[in-house]
């Protein structure tokens, strides 16, 4: 099974070529019907041909930036669920925009209602596109590259934590065997003959690299999590002394003119989000009031860039005093002290909003290490001296590890997560994350609490 595995990879790219001509073919059918029967014709001059081309290639080429960017061509790797949400929004980014480029094309603000009205139109016909087409392509993947059958090698009994993620995927992984480092190099060698795809799960470097080295001299297909050195060299670059090959870190993080163009851009779409979310921040604080009664606001000293502290705003989503013997309590599954009103605002992440002054201020930016509360900081840094690193640049409102990761992510994986922000900043890599957090807001499993298997840090009892 594992060579037939091995052999179907290159098919892989062929299978993903052709399912995203159908995807971007099958959604944008319908805006092609739209724009050549309701929407071109209300123009004094209507588009002919090289018009009526252009325009259907700008959608295509805008609905294929966003659903890539979201994911939503990623059949196989994404649950089927979450590859329609990746399309959907996808989607309804691109269809907002041509709404306005056409809008402005046209020079009549007074059609805008008749074109946000089949554009709407078109969007529920692409979400029934959507929702046929992922099905139809997850059986066929299903079919033509069944699950990898993998051996994983670990040393540290943490491994449990890394087991249950992956059966929740038993369509995709299925851990055909898992020998611990323990027993010995000979061993792992043996086991690895009869496996052609193998997971080094927080082994340590030396032996971690006669595993590598084994499997790259034999074709064997290895993933291994990182370690932290291992992040820190990704944003190397490379150099040459003479004949001899190096590598340079920097460690610098950002440069002056990144730190001015990230400063100005949180200025401006803090205002921005501000003034456009007001509503909805007068509803919810109104909501809060009339539950309780307490304070509207929940403030907290947070850690952010240079291991400086600041007070947090967020909208209180728990009774009052939840903390009242002053100690760290984070949200498990079913808390019993958040409130209704909170229990909606948490899952939508309303309850971050009044964050945005905390950006104005200065006090945090739009993307970076999300902010730990004090105590964390210093139980965290005594436990993994490492953790400070995420303090080389100030905590953001969304970041890589909300993206990637979830609430109840543990402190290790986080940091791990964080560093390959930093190491890899960019200004288009800021970009990605805020529009990523929209498809987390709507995402479930981002705001899962804490579970039974897990302490208060996040950590496996």
């Amino acid at each position: 099974m594992n060579q037939k595995q091995k052999n179907l990879q290159p098919y892989k790219r062929i299978f993903k070529f052709i399912e995203t001509l159908i995807i971007l073919a099958g959604v944008c059918a319908p805006f092609v019907f739209i724009w050549y029967v309701q929407i071109n014709t209300i123009q004094f001059i209507p588009f002919t041909g090289k018009g009526n081309i252009f325009e259907c290639l700008v959608y295509a080429a805008a609905a294929l930036i966003f659903i890539r960017l979201y994911g939503g061509f990623d059949i196989g790797f994404y649950t089927p669920l979450n590859t329609i949400l990746s399309q959907v929004l996808g989607l309804l980014i691109t269809n907002f925009l041509m709404c306005i480029q056409i809008v402005l094309t046209l020079g009549d603000l007074y059609a805008i209602g008749h074109i946000m009205l089949w554009l709407f139109i078109c969007n529920i016909i692409q979400i029934v596109i959507s929702i046929v087409l992922v099905l139809i392509m997850e059986s066929v993947y299903v079919r033509m590259f069944p699950a990898w059958n993998i051996l994983l090698i670990y040393e540290k009994d943490s491994v449990r934590l890394f087991t249950d993620k992956l059966s929740t995927r038993k369509d995709k992984y299925v851990i055909g065997d898992m020998i611990n480092v323990s027993e010995g190099f000979d061993a792992i060698a043996k086991k690895l003959e009869n496996h052609e795809f193998v997971i080094v799960y927080d082994v340590a470097s030396e032996i971690r690299n006669d595993i590598v080295k084994y499997c790259y001299g034999r074709d064997i297909t290895v993933y291994q999590t990182p370690k932290i050195s291992d992040i820190l060299i990704r944003g190397a670059r490379e150099y040459h002394m003479f004949d001899t090959p190096l590598i340079a870190s920097d460690n610098v993080c950002m440069t002056f003119e990144q730190k001015f163009i990230k400063r100005f851009m949180d200025i401006i779409i803090s205002l921005l989000m501000i003034i456009i979310t007001s509503p909805v921040m007068l509803i919810t604080a109104l909501c809060i009031k009339a539950e309780d009664g307490g304070p509207v606001f929940f403030t907290q000293k947070r850690v952010t860039i240079g291991g400086r502290e600041f007070v947090i705003y967020k909208f209180r989503s728990m009774i009052v005093d939840a903390e009242s013997d002053g100690k760290a309590h984070p949200a498990t599954n079913d808390d019993d002290r958040i409130t209704k009103t909170g229990r909606f605002i948490r899952k939508t992440r309303i309850d971050e909003l009044p964050q945005l002054i905390n950006v104005l201020k200065g006090d945090m930016s739009l993307v970076g290490p999300r902010p730990e509360r004090t105590e964390h900081v210093e139980k965290y840094c005594s436990e993994i001296p490492e953790f400070a690193y995420r303090t080389k640049v100030k905590g953001g409102l969304t970041g890589y590890a909300q993206v990637y990761g979830k609430y109840n992510t543990t402190a290790y994986d986080k940091l791990k997560l964080d560093l390959m922000y930093i190491e890899n900043y960019s200004l288009a890599l800021d970009l990605r994350i805020i529009l990523m957090t929209v498809k987390v807001i709507f995402m479930n499993t981002s705001t899962e609490g804490f579970n039974e298997n897990m302490n208060k840090d996040g950590v496996e009892k």
